[in-house]
């Protein structure tokens, strides 16, 4: 009978990129990122930028992340302060996992609340620094996301499906071994997460990296797509399947 589940979860099993990056990028554009320029930098002036509420950001081309990052890439570098208040909206409305891998439109101004727009664009987060004790927001990183850019992306897995799966059904655990996969996108492409249905999962099926179906412009960035994203264990068995490439 498990044999027959495992050939029928082959046929059976759904996996896809979710289809709410469209609706998630709506959303976004209801939160314009309001900034203003930040002249001076160090541990004393970011400290008075929190106690007047904003929070330290930098947004840059992601090009300047690479080893060799290509000259001919204008870096439109900008140290920026965020409202912090704004950004607790932004968490709470897109769900903090799915923050970094979600676009929004981004305006600098000249100062706190003028009219003078100094710069604007389309930016991606990659980066939330947080202190280790109170989990308050220290600093963010930006890069620039207009259409057409290619990002590197580390997309979040949702697994989907569970109460409905066989395998867990019947006593196994669902070992979610990948929380993210990295892909190439096209900034207009990039999934705000990847949802994974292991509904038609029995004991022992795996679904792998080659199994997941997304936007045929997306590249995933990995060393071997054979790489399981999660397996159902049995509950008897109490080492994970290895994270690895």
């Amino acid at each position: 009978m498990a044999q027959w589940w495992r050939s029928a979860a082959g046929h059976l099993r759904t996996v896809a990129a979710s289809r709410s990056s469209s609706s998630a990028l709506r959303r976004s554009h209801y939160h314009t990122i309001q900034a203003i320029p930040r002249e001076s930098t160090g541990s004393k002036v970011s400290s008075r930028d929190r106690m007047q509420g904003r929070i330290p950001a930098v947004v840059f081309s992601q090009s300047l992340l690479e080893k060799f990052p290509d000259a001919r890439t204008p870096s439109k570098k900008h140290l920026l302060t965020v409202e912090k208040k704004q950004i607790k909206a932004v968490l709470n409305s897109v769900e903090a996992p799915f923050f970094c891998s979600t676009r929004f439109p981004l305006q600098i101004r000249a100062g706190a609340g003028s009219s003078h727009l100094l710069d604007s664009g389309t930016v991606l987060p990659i980066k939330i620094h947080r202190d280790e004790e109170s989990g308050q927001i220290l600093n963010l990183v930006f890069v620039w996301a207009e259409d057409g850019m290619k990002l590197k992306v580390d997309v979040p897995v949702v697994f989907q499906g569970e109460d409905a799966c066989p395998g867990i059904q019947k006593g196994g655990i669902l070992n979610k071994i990948r929380p993210s996969l990295k892909y190439l996108c096209p900034s207009e492409h990039i999934p705000s997460k990847i949802a994974v249905d292991v509904s038609n999962l029995d004991i022992e099926d795996r679904i792998f990296m080659r199994d997941i179906e997304v936007h045929p412009s997306l590249k995933l960035l990995s060393k071997n797509e054979n790489m399981p994203v999660c397996k159902i264990v049995p509950t008897s068995l109490g080492n994970k399947e290895p994270v690895g490439e």
